[in-house]
């Protein structure tokens, strides 16, 4: 078995996450509960678990929902510190940023997208990244929904040969939002700019310098928070049941909820029947109402 090894980590938490709207405008992304615990203490949770101990989460988009639960990471753990990002910098620039908190770093780097739940083992990825010679390595499982999934094709010897756009219909892989990164990759992209990986610094690098960017596949659970259908599920996942009621929401007892969750401060009225529902927090949900595939809010 390879031993853990801590490696200087991002934690990528800025986004808008617009596919998750109308939850999104309540709280970031990584702050939304997730049966008893929120996003980003989960992801928290799981890199400490595998022996990362010192984090930087960027951020942009309700900043405040986010730095009000992690802290200074002491609760959970962790040394924690923040990027800010004044211009929403994606999935390049925004590392790039990030990185000069490590002034003196020469080593590889651990980026982790804030929005995903998996629980892999970083220490056979960290170690196959440092033999192979590759400057980005992606975790990947099988890409089962490769209409929903932008895919990563790869050869024999897992090097990456070219990214894909979701719709396709041949066999690739799914890059889980886990990677191990040579930080002086990010040193091609302009700094201050909006820049991407996958759609951008990884694929040129995979077009112009084959073996640069390489996968490794991993046999672990991977849930997306993506939409708030997948948010729903993944929470449902979790809990093992078929309603979620969290912390201090109450719901009369005569409500007839089926599929849903119910996030902390909100309350759903005697005689309310709720389907495949998420009901946030200050939402009320009067006597008697009836709603099915609904994001309900204040």
């Amino acid at each position: 078995m390879i031993a853990p090894v801590s490696l200087p980590t991002i934690v990528l938490t800025a986004g808008l996450g617009t596919r998750l709207d109308p939850i999104t405008r309540v709280v970031a992304k990584a702050a939304v509960p997730m049966a008893g615990k929120t996003l980003v203490e989960r992801v928290l949770g799981w890199l400490r678990r595998e022996g990362i101990d010192d984090v930087v989460l960027n951020l942009h988009h309700r900043p405040e929902s986010i730095t009000a639960i992690v802290g200074d990471g002491s609760d959970l753990g962790l040394r924690v510190r923040y990027s800010w990002e004044r211009v929403l910098l994606g999935s390049a620039g925004g590392p790039k940023l990030a990185l000069t908190l490590w002034p003196e770093l020469t080593g590889e780097c651990l980026i982790v997208n804030g929005d995903t739940l998996t629980d892999l083992a970083l220490a056979p990825l960290i170690d196959a990244h440092r033999t192979s010679g590759a400057r980005a390595t992606l975790a990947v499982v099988r890409n089962v929904r490769p209409n929903h999934y932008n895919g990563i094709r790869a050869n024999a010897e897992r090097v990456v040969t070219e990214f894909v756009a979701k719709g396709h219909t041949d066999e690739t892989w799914h890059f889980v939002g886990v990677q191990v990164v040579d930080p002086d990759v990010f040193n091609r992209v302009p700094a201050g700019e909006p820049a991407e990986t996958v759609a951008g610094l990884y694929r040129d690098m995979a077009r112009g310098s084959l073996g640069s960017v390489m996968i490794w596949p991993v046999d672990a659970p991977f849930l997306d928070v993506g939409t708030p259908a997948d948010y729903l599920a993944a929470v449902l996942n979790l809990a093992g049941t078929d309603v979620v009621i969290e912390g201090d929401s109450v719901v009369d007892p005569s409500a007839v909820l089926s599929r849903s969750v119910v996030w902390s401060g909100a309350r759903v009225g005697a005689g309310a029947r709720l389907t495949d529902c998420v009901v946030l927090s200050g939402a009320e949900v009067p006597a008697g109402a009836t709603a099915t595939g609904s994001v309900i809010a204040r």
